[in-house]
Order: structure tokens, then C-alpha cells, then sequence
């Protein structure tokens, strides 16, 4: 094993450039596998391993209360299907106002003490308002949705209510007024992955918040939990001997799953594409360098079988040989992944609404990569490395390193025949003395072709879906309303008065009134998060991808997630309810974005169940040549409780998916250059003679450059026109499994990238690939004296 241990180390040392192929080579391809598997992995185990920690409800069901007793809901646990239950917990629903929120921060200061908290004010942009899903539950353990404290303690007497946390939000102390009912202290904040409620209190105080419903939180057996349509039968299999219509609504966990690893699916797609066209490319460009290496080594074998090296030792050098600049490139590139990933998955988890969630790149990725690439190495080498295992030792000795006579001589010979200059004509020539090595080579080029071409459509789409979703051109600012809760001023003017003002000033153009509340769906356990414009709202440039836009008062716009949340589509009913208050509209849009509980509609539906309602932010487009700057600054300056800011022309998820495709766009074609680059040397270390030859015939340096160079860029507009429809078919697979995995619905146009100019640049891409790897061996090539390359003949 030394012997052929010292034959590898010597083999690495004498083919360095091609070690260093290697070596970059898999190092580009493992970087691409990490971030792809790391984030395949975070788009649902960390979901299921916190699922399972805290034991989490497969099915939330809420029930009516008037029609069913506790002795028949607790007689469900027992069902067929059921593996463990809790409940039944009171279930209210109560509404606060902001006017109560804003009254509790301020009583917040001096029921703080009691609390026993040091924290007294709000410390974000947290108002506690809306519609609150609150259940009376006496501890947050239990045999389903074991609900985790984050901050302070449980609600253990009257008086006393644990939130659930969204985001960051710690607050303890604040004082909440609940409208006909009594007032409650923030004493806690926690998560429940399950999102049972909203909020929790004592079941001693839950009386006091008129309860209409009661909870029962459901963990399944394996086989009735594993897809929507079994937990409905399971559900309806649960249910069956309780009253007719005693269950109001229920929520699957499946459906929470789906929302938490929406953002993390939708860049997995594209990742894996990359990451398996990366380890294509890298078994082609490893078995090419093998084959190449076992074909100029022809007289090294002979002389190693000579020496006493067996069939099997003189394969295991070659192996040896690719292995060792593959393990390095292996494990750097695992370690770069690891590092380059973790910013990925920070921004793509961002906002996600859980605290429960351990996102990272698991033990199991990094194993399957440091294991998983050498032995892909070894298998695209072994190929070609089988070659130097049937070679006798005298028929290597003596043979040559030149390519075999009458290979390719037709295509040269007619090639020599036309009025081409002779440096191109021989190089269109050079690839078919190689026709194996020219294929291995071509296909690397295809793929980076591919690879471009899929990063080019990617990256169009992303860009226009970035223009749309910010709205770029038709709204340049967002004028918030100050809350006082929150120590911002109040606006000096009523809500008409604000709205008249941003017209007035010197540069806006039209303004359109929001109002931003969370409301109830008749139907539905959660509340959703609905914006009713007032004003100009057909000049806010939003994207509907079916259907229409607002045009009048009982309408609203939805996105694709929350429809299909729901099983709803456009032409169907939705009942909004407030405070008792009910009003009816009709979904005549899909909008674009990806949020699954959110709703657009128009003011008039929003009087129709709550008259009082003001905006909470106003949208303002400005002339043409206005500084947004200077509108913000007259804004400020006429009324300090208006706190505008500039929309930003960039959208997070585009600038994410367009630069990374970037990145591993570079690498890749990178790495099919590498090839190119790989071929070049072998063909020039292989035809040194030809080339003193022709040197000595006349031909110049910059002769030899067009003539290799050109023997390359050959290959290059071929793989350039395999490589496009490769390219195109690619992100016809992807886009759609993208948006899929989102909830977004893009619209034609975004969609519609593939034009004359784009394809025609396109097109060059092999060439450039191909000219760029091909460029360096060919100088190098040229620069060879004519003595130095026949000193042995």
C-alpha cells in the first residue's frame, strides 16, 4: 500500500493544474450540495422535531358550545384514530380596540409591579388589537400542545393573560381592557406551534369572557395524521356521534407546516437543480481528467506493471490520484456551504411568526457530503481508471501518447479543403482525434449553458416579480399614523384632515388611505390580517394574476395561499366579523404575494360592519422628479405624529433567490470552464509534437491561440445551442415548483423572459465558456520553443 501510495503523491505532484481542477471542481459542486440539502432539510424537520417536542396537536377542533356537553367531547378522545386528546377548554373570542390598547399601555406603568416584571412599556411595534382567539387553560404542559413560555409566567388567577408571541415581542405588564369585560394583565408570552390561541387565561377567568366554544386538541395515530384528506376522514370518524353541525371549524397541523416551510420550499427547487447539475458537471470533468491522465500515462503503466504493480494497485494510484485533491475540495467545500447557508436560512425563516423553530444545517447533511462526494470522485474515476487495468505492461511501454492514425482525418482532411485560415481550420479539426474526450468536454459546456441560461430566466422573473410586489413607480411612500401607546405622537388632524394635508403638499399625485385590521372569518378559527383602501387605490400598481382589481363595495382581493388554505377561489363569498358586526364580499381577484391570511378590500365593505374605522397609513405617489426625501421632510414638518418612510425599490426574496442563483451561476460556469480548461491541456500535452512541427513550419504564437482556441469555441456554440432548450426546459420544471411551494401566482408577463436579444446573448455563453478555458493552456501552448518540444525525437 506505500508503493502505491508514493506512485499517487507523485502522480499529484506531476499533474498539479489538473489536481487543481479537481479539487475546485468538487469544491464548487459540494457548496452548491450543502446549501441545497441544508435547506431541503429546514423546509420541514425542524418542524417535525419541535412538532414532536412539544407534542403538538395534529387537529385543533373547535366546538359549539350550546350543542355539545363535556362528557361527549372528552368521549371523542376514545375514538378510533385518536392516540391522545386535551380538553375541553372554554373557548372566547374577544375584540380590542385600539382606543383599549392604548388606555392599557398607559395603566401598564402601575400594574406592573404587581406582575412582578421589570419591563413596563411596549418595547416594538406591537398593538394589542383586533379579534383575540383567547382559551381558559389551568397549565401550558399537558398530553397535546404543550404551549412553551417564553417570557414571564402562566395565567394561574383571574386577572392575569398569557400572549401568544408573533415575533420578538416581551412586553409584560401592559393592561388590557376588554370592551363590556374586565381588564388583564400581560404576565406571559408564549408559543404554541400547534397555534391553538392566541391567548390563554385561567379557566376561572375565562367565564368572564362570554365563551361561545370549547377546544379540543387531537394527536393522531401515525397513518390517520400523514396526509389532509386522512385527517379529515380521521375527523369525521371523531365526530361521528356528536351532534350535526356541533363542530365549528378545525385546523390541521399540515396546513401550519406548510406555512412555516413555504419560504424555505421555495428556494429548494432551484438549489437542487444547481446542485445536481453541479455534480454532473464534476463526474464529467473527473472522469475526463482520469481518461486523459490514463491515456498520456500510457508508458508510466507499463513501466509500473513492470515493476511489480498489480492490475488492481495500479488502478488504486489513478483513484488515489483524483481522491486526494477531491477530499480537500470536499471538505472545504462542506465547511463553505455550512458558513454560506446559515445567512440564507436566517433570511429565509425571518418573520415566520414561531419561536420554536432550531434552524441549522443538521449533523446528517454535513455527513452525507463528506461521504457522499469522495465516493462519487472514485466512481467517475473508476470508469476510465478500469482502462489502465487491462493494459499489458509491454504494449503501454511502447506505446505513444498521440492519437491513433486515421482518427478524425476525414473531417481534418476536408476541413483543410476549404478557404478557412489554417489556424482555424486546424483547430475545428482537434476535437475529433478525441472524440470521447471532446464528448465529455461538450456535455460540461451544455450544462454550464444550462446553468446560465436557467440563472438568466430565474433572475428576470424574480427581478420583475421584485418591481411588482414593491410596487416600484407607483407608490414612493408610506405615511404611517403615530401611536401613542407606543410614545410616537398623535396626528394633529382627524383621519380626513391627514389625508387632505398629503394632497396638498407640493408633489404628491394621488394618495390612497389604509387601514390595517385583523378581522374574523365566519368559518374559520384564525383571524386574518385585511387592508381596506380608501382613495386612489387603482393607482397603486397591484399585480392580480386572476381576475380584477377592486372597483366597487363588496368585493375583495385574495392571495393564492389563503384560497388555497381555505378551498376557495375567485367568485366565492367571504363574511368578514368585527365586534359582532358582519359584512359580506366577493373575492373578484388573486393577487400575487404569497401571504396565506391576508385580505384586500375597499373602505365601503369596511363601513358596512365598522363605520368608525380610521387608516392607519397613507400610500403616496409622487410626480415625476419629485425627491422623496423632500416630500418626507414636509410631511414631518406639517404634522410630527405622521411618520413617513420611502418605499424601497428591492424585495428581499428577489435580491435572495437572484443573487444566490448569481453565486452558483459563477460557479458552475466556473467549473465548465475548468473543463474546457482541463481538455486543452491534455490535448496540447498530447500533440507537443504536432505543435513543434508546426512551429517549425512557420506558424506564429498568436496562430497557435486561434488554432487551439478555436478548437474550443467550436464546442462551445454547439453546447450553446443544446444548451438553451436544456436551460429553458429546466426553469419551465422549476418556476412552477416555486411558485407552487410559495402560494404565489405569477401573472404571463413575468413569466415570458425567453426574447430574440436574451437568446441570441444566450447563445454566445458556450463560446465565452469555452474561449475562457481554452485561453490559458493555448498561451502557454504558444509560448513552447520549438527546441524544448523536440528534444526527445
Amino acid at each position: 500500500m506505500s508503493a502505491v501510495w508514493r506512485a499517487s503523491r507523485a502522480a499529484v505532484r506531476r499533474r498539479r493544474l489538473q489536481t487543481i481542477v479537481i479539487g475546485l471542481v468538487v469544491f464548487s459542486s459540494t457548496v452548491a450540495i450543502v446549501v441545497a440539502l441544508g435547506l431541503l432539510e429546514a423546509a420541514s424537520v425542524p418542524f417535525d422535531r419541535a412538532f414532536a417536542q412539544q407534542r403538538g396537536a395534529h387537529v385543533v377542533a373547535s366546538f359549539d358550545r350550546a350543542g355539545v356537553s363535556d362528557g361527549q367531547l372528552g368521549a371523542t378522545a376514545r375514538r378510533p384514530g385518536v392516540a391522545a386528546a386535551a380538553g375541553p377548554f372554554e373557548q372566547a373570542v374577544i375584540t380590542l380596540p385600539e382606543a383599549g390598547a392604548e388606555a392599557g399601555a398607559e395603566a401598564g406603568a402601575e400594574a406592573g409591579a404587581g406582575a412582578g416584571t421589570e419591563s413596563k412599556t411596549p418595547a416594538g411595534p406591537r398593538t394589542i388589537t383586533g379579534p383575540l382567539t383567547v382559551v381558559g387553560r389551568a397549565d401550558p404542559a399537558g398530553p397535546v400542545d404543550r404551549v412553551r413560555l417564553l417570557a414571564g409566567r402562566w395565567a394561574t388567577r383571574p386577572g392575569e393573560i398569557v400572549l401568544h408571541a408573533r415575533g420578538a415581542e416581551r412586553e409584560l405588564g401592559t393592561v388590557i381592557s376588554v370592551p363590556g369585560g374586565p381588564e388583564l394583565t400581560v404576565v406571559g408570552w408564549a408559543s404554541s406551534l400547534s397555534r391553538s390561541a392566541q391567548a390563554w387565561v385561567s379557566p376561572d377567568q375565562i367565564g368572564a369572557l362570554h365563551p361561545t366554544g370549547a377546544q379540543m386538541l387531537y394527536r393522531l395515530t401515525g397513518s390517520a395524521s400523514a396526509t389532509d384528506g386522512r385527517i379529515e376522514k380521521a375527523m369525521a370518524s371523531v365526530t361521528a356521534d356528536l351532534p350535526p353541525a356541533s363542530l365549528l371549524a378545525s385546523q390541521s397541523y399540515l396546513s401550519i407546516k406548510r406555512d412555516v416551510g413555504r419560504a424555505a420550499s421555495a428556494y429548494v427547487p432551484f438549489l437542487l437543480a444547481f446542485g445536481i447539475l453541479g455534480l454532473v458537471v464534476a463526474v464529467l470533468i473527473v472522469a475526463n481528467v482520469v481518461s486523459g491522465a490514463v491515456i498520456a500515462g500510457l508508458r508510466h503503466i507499463g513501466v509500473l506493471k513492470a515493476l511489480g504493480f498489480t492490475p488492481n494497485q495500479v488502478v488504486s494510484v489513478y483513484l488515489v490520484m483524483v481522491l486526494v485533491p477531491g477530499a480537500v475540495g470536499c471538505v472545504t467545500g462542506t465547511v463553505l456551504g455550512g458558513i454560506a447557508a446559515q445567512p440564507l436560512l436566517k433570511s429565509v425563516f425571518m418573520g415566520i411568526g414561531t419561536q420554536d423553530l432550531a434552524v441549522g444545517i443538521s449533523p446528517w447533511v454535513y455527513g452525507v457530503t463528506l461521504l457522499g462526494m469522495p465516493v462519487l470522485v472514485v466512481l467517475a474515476a473508476l470508469v476510465p481508471a478500469l482502462r489502465a487495468h487491462r493494459l499489458p505492461a509491454a504494449g503501454a511501454i511502447s506505446a505513444g501518447s498521440a492519437p491513433r492514425a486515421g482518427r478524425g482525418r476525414r473531417v481534418q482532411h476536408a476541413l483543410a479543403g476549404t478557404r478557412l485560415p489554417r489556424p482555424v481550420s486546424l483547430g475545428l479539426g482537434l476535437p475529433f482525434a478525441r472524440p470521447g474526450r471532446t464528448a465529455l468536454t461538450l456535455a460540461a459546456v451544455v450544462l454550464g449553458v444550462t446553468t446560465v441560461t436557467l440563472a438568466t430566466g430565474l433572475s428576470r422573473t424574480m427581478s420583475a416579480y421584485g418591481e411588482a410586489v414593491q410596487r416600484v413607480g407607483y407608490v414612493h411612500t408610506v405615511v404611517h399614523v403615530g401611536k401613542p401607546q407606543f410614545g410616537e405622537p398623535a396626528p394633529k388632524q382627524g383621519d380626513a384632515e391627514t389625508e387632505a394635508l398629503l394632497r396638498s403638499l407640493p408633489g404628491a399625485v394621488h394618495v390612497t388611505a389604509d387601514a390595517w385590521i385583523e378581522v374574523g372569518l365566519a368559518g374559520y378559527p384564525e383571524t386574518v390580517g385585511c387592508q381596506f383602501f380608501r382613495g386612489d387605490s387603482d393607482t397603486l400598481g397591484e399585480t392580480i394574476a386572476k381576475g380584477r382589481w377592486l372597483e366597487g363595495p363588496g368585493e375583495a382581493v385574495a392571495p393564492p395561499a389563503f384560497l388555497k388554505k381555505r378551498g376557495l377561489e375567485v367568485g366565492d363569498r367571504v363574511t368578514f366579523t368585527l365586534d359582532g358586526e358582519t359584512a359580506t364580499a366577493t373575492i373578484v381577484g388573486e393577487s400575487m404575494d404569497g401571504m396565506p391570511d391576508r385580505l384586500q378590500s375597499n373602505w365601503e365593505t369596511l363601513t358596512a360592519f365598522a363605520p368608525d374605522s380610521k387608516a392607519n397609513q397613507y400610500e403616496v405617489r409622487l410626480a415625476p422628479g419629485t425627491a422623496v426625501g423632500a416630500y418626507n421632510a414636509a410631511v414631518r414638518a406639517a404634522d410630527p405624529g405622521l411618520n413617513p418612510q420611502a418605499l424601497s425599490a428591492t424585495n428581499r426574496d428577489a435580491v435572495i433567490i437572484t443573487g444566490s442563483a448569481l453565486a452558483l451561476t459563477v460557479l458552475l460556469a466556473t467549473v465548465a470552464a475548468l473543463g474546457v480548461f482541463n481538455t486543452v491541456l491534455l490535448n496540447t500535452r498530447e500533440r507537443r509534437r504536432d505543435l513543434g512541427t508546426l512551429k517549425s513550419l512557420g506558424m506564429t504564437p498568436r496562430q497557435v491561440v486561434v488554432m487551439v482556441v478555436t478548437s474550443m469555441a467550436a464546442l462551445g456554440a454547439v453546447g450553446g445551442l443544446l444548451g438553451i432548450p436544456a436551460g429553458i426546459g429546466a426553469y419551465r420544471l422549476i418556476m412552477p415548483a416555486m411558485t407552487d411551494a410559495a402560494g404565489v401566482s405569477l401573472p404571463a408577463f413575468m413569466t415570458d423572459v425567453w426574447h430574440a436579444p436574451v437568446l441570441a446573448l444566450l447563445a454566445l455563453t458556450g463560446i465565452v465558456i469555452a474561449a475562457l478555458g481554452a485561453l490559458f493552456p493555448a498561451r502557454s501552448a504558444a509560448r513552447l520553443t520549438i527546441a524544448k518540444v523536440l528534444h526527445n525525437e
